[in-house]
Protein backbone atom coordinates (compact mmCIF):
# COMPACT_ATOMS: atom_id res chain seq x y z
CA UNK A 1 0.00 0.00 0.00
CA UNK A 2 2.86 2.39 0.70
CA UNK A 3 4.04 2.05 -2.89
CA UNK A 4 0.52 2.69 -4.18
CA UNK A 5 0.24 5.85 -2.09
CA UNK A 6 3.62 6.96 -3.39
CA UNK A 7 2.57 6.27 -6.99
CA UNK A 8 -0.65 8.25 -6.44
CA UNK A 9 1.26 11.16 -4.97
CA UNK A 10 3.77 11.14 -7.82
CA UNK A 11 0.92 11.12 -10.33
CA UNK A 12 -0.36 14.32 -8.70
CA UNK A 13 2.88 16.20 -8.12
CA UNK A 14 5.71 14.78 -10.25
CA UNK A 15 8.46 15.62 -10.67
CA UNK A 16 8.97 15.71 -6.92
CA UNK A 17 11.86 15.71 -4.50
CA UNK A 18 12.00 12.92 -1.93
CA UNK A 19 11.69 15.42 0.93
CA UNK A 20 8.53 16.89 -0.60
CA UNK A 21 7.05 13.41 -1.04
CA UNK A 22 7.92 12.56 2.57
CA UNK A 23 6.21 15.73 3.79
CA UNK A 24 3.11 15.05 1.71
CA UNK A 25 2.86 11.44 2.92
CA UNK A 26 3.81 12.27 6.52
CA UNK A 27 6.77 9.87 6.46
CA UNK A 28 10.46 10.21 7.15
CA UNK A 29 12.65 10.96 4.13
CA UNK A 30 14.60 7.75 4.76
CA UNK A 31 11.39 5.71 4.49
CA UNK A 32 10.41 7.36 1.22
CA UNK A 33 13.96 7.01 -0.10
CA UNK A 34 13.87 3.27 0.58
CA UNK A 35 10.52 2.91 -1.16
CA UNK A 36 11.80 4.90 -4.12
CA UNK A 37 14.85 2.63 -4.39
CA UNK A 38 12.57 -0.42 -4.52
CA UNK A 39 10.36 1.22 -7.11
CA UNK A 40 13.35 2.23 -9.26
CA UNK A 41 14.46 -1.41 -9.22
CA UNK A 42 10.95 -2.42 -10.27
CA UNK A 43 10.94 0.09 -13.13
CA UNK A 44 8.02 2.07 -11.69
CA UNK A 45 9.81 5.38 -11.12
CA UNK A 46 12.98 7.12 -12.26
CA UNK A 47 15.27 9.51 -10.48
CA UNK A 48 16.50 12.52 -12.45
CA UNK A 49 18.50 15.65 -11.79
CA UNK A 50 16.32 18.62 -10.89
CA UNK A 51 16.61 21.16 -13.73
CA UNK A 52 16.04 24.06 -11.33
CA UNK A 53 18.65 22.85 -8.80
CA UNK A 54 21.23 20.48 -10.27
CA UNK A 55 22.31 19.45 -6.75
CA UNK A 56 18.90 17.91 -6.05
CA UNK A 57 17.19 14.88 -7.56
CA UNK A 58 13.53 14.53 -8.47
CA UNK A 59 11.44 11.44 -9.00
CA UNK A 60 8.92 10.82 -11.78
CA UNK A 61 6.66 7.95 -12.78
CA UNK A 62 7.69 5.73 -15.66
CA UNK A 63 5.12 4.44 -18.13
CA UNK A 64 5.22 1.13 -16.20
CA UNK A 65 4.50 3.04 -12.99
CA UNK A 66 1.53 4.79 -14.57
CA UNK A 67 0.23 1.46 -15.87
CA UNK A 68 0.61 -0.20 -12.44
CA UNK A 69 -1.24 2.68 -10.78
CA UNK A 70 -4.04 2.51 -13.36
CA UNK A 71 -4.38 -1.26 -12.82
CA UNK A 72 -4.57 -0.81 -9.06
CA UNK A 73 -7.12 1.99 -9.33
CA UNK A 74 -9.33 -0.05 -11.67
CA UNK A 75 -9.23 -3.09 -9.36
CA UNK A 76 -9.97 -0.86 -6.38
CA UNK A 77 -12.93 0.77 -8.14
CA UNK A 78 -14.35 -2.65 -9.07
CA UNK A 79 -14.01 -3.85 -5.47
CA UNK A 80 -15.63 -0.75 -3.96
CA UNK A 81 -18.31 -0.62 -6.65
CA UNK A 82 -19.24 -4.25 -6.06
CA UNK A 83 -19.53 -3.73 -2.33
CA UNK A 84 -21.45 -0.46 -2.78
CA UNK A 85 -24.01 -2.16 -5.01
CA UNK A 86 -24.71 -4.72 -2.27
CA UNK A 87 -25.79 -1.99 0.15
CA UNK A 88 -29.39 -0.95 0.56
CA UNK A 89 -30.49 2.20 -1.23
CA UNK A 90 -30.77 3.93 2.17
CA UNK A 91 -27.14 3.06 2.96
CA UNK A 92 -25.96 4.22 -0.47
CA UNK A 93 -27.82 7.52 -0.01
CA UNK A 94 -26.33 8.00 3.48
CA UNK A 95 -22.83 7.51 2.05
CA UNK A 96 -23.52 9.97 -0.78
CA UNK A 97 -24.71 12.57 1.72
CA UNK A 98 -21.67 12.02 3.97
CA UNK A 99 -19.02 12.36 1.23
CA UNK A 100 -18.64 16.17 1.31
CA UNK A 101 -18.08 16.14 5.09
CA UNK A 102 -15.65 13.22 4.80
CA UNK A 103 -13.66 15.10 2.13
CA UNK A 104 -13.40 18.13 4.40
CA UNK A 105 -12.32 15.87 7.29
CA UNK A 106 -9.53 14.27 5.25
CA UNK A 107 -8.35 17.71 4.13
CA UNK A 108 -8.14 18.84 7.75
CA UNK A 109 -6.33 15.67 8.77
CA UNK A 110 -3.89 16.10 5.90
CA UNK A 111 -2.97 19.57 7.12
CA UNK A 112 -2.46 18.69 10.78
CA UNK A 113 -1.09 15.13 10.78
CA UNK A 114 2.41 14.83 12.27
CA UNK A 115 5.16 13.05 10.37
CA UNK A 116 5.71 9.53 11.65
CA UNK A 117 7.22 6.21 10.69
CA UNK A 118 4.80 3.46 9.72
CA UNK A 119 4.05 1.04 12.55
CA UNK A 120 5.23 -2.55 12.31
CA UNK A 121 2.49 -4.69 10.85
CA UNK A 122 0.50 -1.69 9.64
Amino acid sequence: MAQVELLQTLAEMAPARIGDLADRLHLASSTVSGLIAQMISGGLVRRQTNRADRRAAVVTLTPAGRARLAEWEQAHQRRIGGAFEQLSSADREAIDLALPALRRLTELLGRSEPRSEPRAGA
